[in-house]
């Protein structure tokens, strides 16, 4: 038998399940809490393996979620690692056009900056671009000096470190396996054991959905994975790329096109892409799981967005396997870059939420049932926000907890 009930349990050790768990420690002393990890460490997947930008918020429609939460966030970021000792740097970066027809697009971008509260963004000449990135080139661009660059998994850590601090308990190697309902608690089922928990925050990311179902929740749409791979720059040619530096995104995807980052950690890489991955935890084309590829054959969705973008999908497939077609595609930001001055680095795997009709859900989307939180999207700039995040999963957890 578990035993005596946690206030709250949180599923998923990522930078969201992490910040939630932190802004409840500390808006309420003595809470029973825990977080159940299923690696070994914390910030394993999502978190562990992204670009690592403080995004400015620059990309989304003013007055959602993801606005709201990227702007009051990215502030949140900055502070939290000053006051913590975490090295973040403010970069700025350049968004370039290289087409006419990106014109428009830049435009727009410009104006939801200006209406998401960004101030200093202004736009650039050829001659501005390559004030900022020498080696740059665009027929217009836009600088954002909100932008900037940390190491997230040291965010997560210290995150970690402040619950713990506060009376909070992290498990790790604790999947959970099934949920029920006793005696008005829920029990959870791990490889430790059966944990009791009084409030549940479901964070887990790659398996939102997965676990949402599993507790009686129907979430309304399918956790798809796209994988992201990214090449570095070899160090002899660093000097490409100062900072960041950015596409004209396609607005019919929610994703950023191939960008280069100069990395908190050292180094700069060039990416990603996004390609379906056949399991969720899909970081190469030899990672393949049956139950998730006849999870996407089952949703209907799947099938909607292969009609509707099948072009997309096939020519992300082709640069994945083709070097010089990535490389050509970074080209266009900087020209002067070859195929030898790129080698193969890691990959990210993104947890993209999927409609039913086949859309790919732009927004956060946090589900609330009977002392239930499901956090079913929580797309890039997830990290960048995951403090605001935090903060607002726990005020709907407060009328749980009374």
């Amino acid at each position: 038998m578990p035993t005596t009930p946690y206030d709250v349990a949180i599923i998923g050790g990522g930078i969201v399940g992490a910040a939630t768990a932190m802004a409840l420690i500390q808006s309420r002393p003595g809470l029973k809490l825990v977080i159940l990890e299923a690696e070994d460490r914390l910030a394993a997947h999502q978190t562990g393996h992204n670009s690592g930008v403080i995004h400015s918020g620059l990309y989304y429609k003013p007055g959602s979620l993801k606005a709201r939460n990227c702007v009051e966030g990215r502030q949140a970021m900055y502070r939290f690692c000053e006051e913590n000792g975490i090295p973040a740097e403010h970069t700025g970066k350049v968004v370039v056009a290289t087409l006419p027809a990106e014109l428009p697009a830049l435009e727009k971008l410009e104006q939801r900056g200006r209406e998401n509260g960004l101030e200093g963004i202004r736009r650039l000449t050829p001659e501005q671009i390559r004030e900022h990135e020498p080696h740059a080139a665009g027929i217009a661009g836009l600088f954002v000096p909100q932008t900037g660059i940390v190491d997230y998994r040291l965010v997560n850590n210290r995150f970690g470190e402040i619950v713990q601090a506060g009376g909070g308990e992290i498990l790790t190697n604790a999947r959970v396996t099934a949920f029920q309902k006793s005696a008005g608690d829920f029990i959870l089922t791990a490889p430790r054991g059966e944990i009791a928990a009084r409030t549940l925050i479901n964070c887990a990311g790659l398996h939102s959905d997965q676990v949402a179902r599993m507790c009686g929740v129907e979430p309304g749409m399918q956790v798809m994975p796209f994988r992201g791979e990214y090449y570095e720059i070899v160090p002899e040619k660093h000097h490409l790329v100062k900072n960041l530096i950015y596409p004209v995104p396609d607005v019919r995807f929610p994703f950023l096109g191939v960008h280069f980052t100069r990395m908190a950690r050292g180094g700069v890489e060039a990416g990603p892409n996004a390609v379906i991955a056949f399991k969720r935890e899909g970081y190469s084309w030899g990672a393949f799981s049956a139950r998730d590829v006849w999870g996407y054959f089952t949703f209907p969705g799947f099938w909607r967005m292969g009609l509707k973008y099948w072009r997309m999908g096939f020519g992300e497939m082709y640069r994945s396997l083709n070097k010089r077609a990535f490389v050509d595609a970074l080209r266009r930001l900087v020209p002067d870059l070859r195929d030898e001055d790129v080698r193969r680095s890691g990959a990210g795997v993104r947890a993209q939420a999927l409609g039913p009709d086949g859309a790919l859900i732009d927004d956060f989307i946090i589900r609330e049932a009977d002392r239930q939180i499901h956090v079913l999207n929580a797309p890039s700039p997830a990290a960048t926000a995951s403090i605001s995040i935090g903060r607002t999963i726990a005020g709907l957890a407060g009328k749980y907890l009374g």
